[in-house]
């Protein structure tokens, strides 16, 4: 694996800044305010991160934290990498009779259930396996600099569609605003409802 070369404990180290938003494990916010960044794509994170460096993608208050003198090219990918190798569970552990508080509440502080969005499952995943999964890959995990999709917050998700449709965060297509300018809002809701049903396949 490609995130065995960087210096995961140096990334660690670097997601202390990170995780005043976005959490000790990269959880994010519960309410999507801050996205989920654990076992995210590196390859992904890096790109996004270059990307508020560069304001191609304006998001102000990631912008001081990414400059060159911050976080430097190399702390990108140890940090991308260490975030990328982070596993968050979708169900409640088990534990053991002997198993102390502290490691009840790490393990329980890990999990990870995005709740079911309302919406028609069946049409949400025809237009995404249609649609979506040649970048995002059938099971919503991403591919290369695509990110995955399962496992995010769904009012995080909804708030991205409508940035590309707006035009203000560019797609990754000739028509900046992407394919999900020409699908209907209750397209858009159906997509995100199937999404929260991949969940079980990060396991």
């Amino acid at each position: 694996m490609p995130a065995l070369a960087q210096d995961l404990a140096k990334g660690k180290d670097i997601n202390g800044t990170c995780a005043a938003c976005h959490g000790q494990y990269g959880a994010g916010g519960k309410k999507g305010e801050y996205p989920r960044i654990a076992g995210q794509r590196a390859a992904y994170i890096e790109d996004q991160l270059r990307s508020f460096r560069s304001r191609k993608r304006m998001n102000i208050p990631m912008f001081p934290y990414t400059q060159e003198r911050e976080l430097p090219d190399e702390d990108i990918k140890d940090v991308s990498a260490y975030l990328a190798s982070i596993e968050l569970p979708t169900k409640w552990p088990v534990f053991k009779d002997n198993d102390d508080a502290l490691t009840r509440l790490t393990a329980m502080e890990k999990v990870m259930i995005v709740p079911r969005a309302e919406g028609n499952v069946d049409n949400g995943k025809d237009i995404y396996q249609k649609q979506c999964a040649s970048c995002h890959a059938k099971t919503g995990k991403g591919r290369g600099k695509f990110p995955m999709l399962i496992g995010q917050y769904t009012n995080y998700l909804r708030k991205q569609m409508d940035s590309y449709i707006k035009g203000e965060r560019p797609h990754d297509e000739d028509d900046s605003r992407g394919i999900l300018a020409t699908l209907k809002e209750s397209d858009l809701q159906d997509i995100l409802a199937y999404l929260t049903t991949l969940q079980d396949s990060q396991q």
